[in-house]
């Protein structure tokens, strides 16, 4: 439904979207030229306890409750000025099997930005179970996202779909100009200060503090999709910190924004059009037998429906860019498709929406579901703070005469990039404008690591991380940096792949030396 589903296109991994910067690279000197004193942070200790709320009933539900503790850590919101306020974040940890003493923690982030760690975990505790064979298997809410001081745009986030054509605003950029400045000035208003010190370079300093907080000398990790920038920029800013690491589903480093939006749609139509040849190829499916015709087919279906939404009981639509946003979760696992096909037949056949609706609850923007969320979190959280986190990141700022200027050729390229995605991935390329400049250190300062060896996991069929922006961050991080090749389809390797598992469990619990190599398709 509108205001339910419609921003599911936008709330995906890694791509785009607007908020604001402030992040810092490095603590800035005090007054009197020394160091900001952190130390109330670096010496506290974590108060584990039963999990409440949303997350408790997840993990009662899967029947894991006695195995999860949640806690929080305090991280200072400015870094160069630790005594002007602080946020506390949400974390939990599922407790090490291990018939000794653990290892230590590993830390794991499930990608967003926006993508709550704890419901998330919660949720997926035997999917990562083996993993506390050696480890505390721990993760967390990044600042301004779940129960980590959520920001919010509030009324603005159904402004953050572009006018279809004929609609007010579709033909007028200057009206479009207005609309992204009131979605920045709603967000600033609902969202607190925690926005003016988003982004990953602030995340990264606080998972310093969760792995001093934690007892470990070492980071151990594993990050997801945008949790590979994450540990990349850890990398870079703790060097001496890094233990095991592992990125599976590799972020760029370098892309601007607009960039990284038309590779995803490009990644997505990809994935689309593999998945109509596999359903064409099977008995029963909805579109027939005939690929081509399958993918035409399902242009005019978005089309007619954003034309003419189902109409609900409760007053509410189900739109083409709804159905869009079911189709941006679901192509990140070939383990969807067979619940995809017949969500789609159901909709196409009986105009029955019902399966795609559930569908979209039970799909996340990472490599497991994050659809849980405490009451208190607003609904817009993860599409706010993905436009945050990625605003924030990215130093490039078009001004208004720019976007005047180019918006229409932009447009024309993100529809030629995908007929079915592009519409939604223009949209949070637009939404920085109105917002400061992010910070250029991703960009510019992380390369070159001095770190142990990591493993970078890249997988051929991502429909949102393309196999190149492996390839491409790991010539960037430099030697230490190793690539799995995964042949596969879906979005990461780890959950999708039985020889990728097998080579990042042997390296993360067992210390098997990362080597390049690859991972055939299964």
């Amino acid at each position: 439904m509108r205001g339910a589903c419609a921003l599911a296109g936008v709330t995906v991994l890694i791509v785009v979207g607007a908020g604001a910067p402030g992040a810092f690279p490095v603590a800035s000197a005090d007054a009197d030229g020394g160091r900001p004193d952190l130390s109330r942070y670096y010496t506290q200790k974590i108060k584990w306890s039963a999990c409440e709320g949303a997350t408790g009933d997840v993990a009662e539900a899967t029947g894991h409750a006695k195995d999860v503790r949640c806690g929080k850590v305090t991280v200072p919101l400015d870094y160069g000025q630790p005594t002007k306020g602080t946020a506390d974040l949400a974390m939990i940890k599922m407790r090490s099997s291990a018939s000794g003493k653990p290892r230590g923690s590993l830390l794991l982030n499930f990608g967003g930005p926006g993508g709550p760690g704890v419901s998330a975990l919660a949720g997926s505790q035997k999917e990562f179970g083996y993993l506390s064979k050696g480890y505390d298997v721990v993760s967390f809410d990044p600042r301004g996202v779940g129960e980590s001081a959520p920001v919010s745009c509030g009324d603005a986030a159904d402004a953050t779909e572009e006018p279809g054509a004929g609609e007010k605003g579709s033909d007028d950029p200057a009206a479009l100009l207005a609309q992204l400045r009131e979605v920045a000035a709603e967000c600033a208003a609902k969202s607190g200060p925690v926005l003016r010190h988003i982004g990953t370079v602030n995340v990264s300093r606080d998972m310093d503090v969760m792995r001093q907080a934690l007892g470990d000398k070492k980071l151990n990790y594993l990050g997801f999709s945008y949790g590979t920038r994450l540990g990349a920029v850890y990398a870079a800013q703790f060097p001496k910190k890094v233990g095991r690491m592992v990125l599976d589903g590799v972020d760029t480093l370098t892309e601007p924004v607009a960039e990284q939006s038309l590779a995803t749609a490009e990644g997505r139509q990809t994935a689309l059009d593999n998945f109509l040849a596999w359903c064409t190829g099977n008995a029963g499916c909805v579109f027939g037998t005939d690929a081509r015709a399958a993918r035409q087919g399902m242009v005019q279906l978005i089309r007619d429906m954003d034309e003419m939404p189902l109409q609900a009981a409760d007053g509410g639509e189900f739109t083409g860019q709804d159905v869009v946003g079911v189709l941006s979760q679901a192509l990140y696992s070939r383990q969807a498709w067979p619940a995809l096909s017949q969500a789609l037949g159901g909709l196409l056949a009986d105009g029955d929406p019902r399966a795609l609706i559930r569908m979209s609850g039970g799909l996340g923007n990472g490599p497991v579901g994050m659809s849980w969320r405490a009451e208190d979190v607003p609904a817009d959280n993860m599409t706010a703070a993905l436009m945050a986190v990625n605003c924030a990141d990215d130093p490039d700022r078009p001004d208004a005469a720019r976007i005047e200027k180019e918006v229409g050729t932009l447009r024309k390229e993100f529809e030629e990039a995908s007929p079915v995605f592009g519409k939604s991935m223009l949209m949070p390329v637009l939404l920085c404008f109105g917002r400061p400049a992010g910070t250029d250190y991703i960009r510019a300062d992380v390369r070159d690591v001095k770190t142990p060896k990591m493993l970078l996991v890249g997988t051929r069929g991502d429909p949102a991380t393309p196999y190149r922006w492996t390839e491409e961050t790991a010539e960037r991080l430099g030697s230490q940096a190793v690539v799995l090749d995964n042949k596969g389809d879906g979005h990461t390797g780890y959950l999708g792949s039985t020889c990728v598992r097998d080579k990042v469990d042997g390296f993360l619990l067992y210390g098997e030396k990362p080597t390049a190599g690859t991972c055939a398709a299964e």
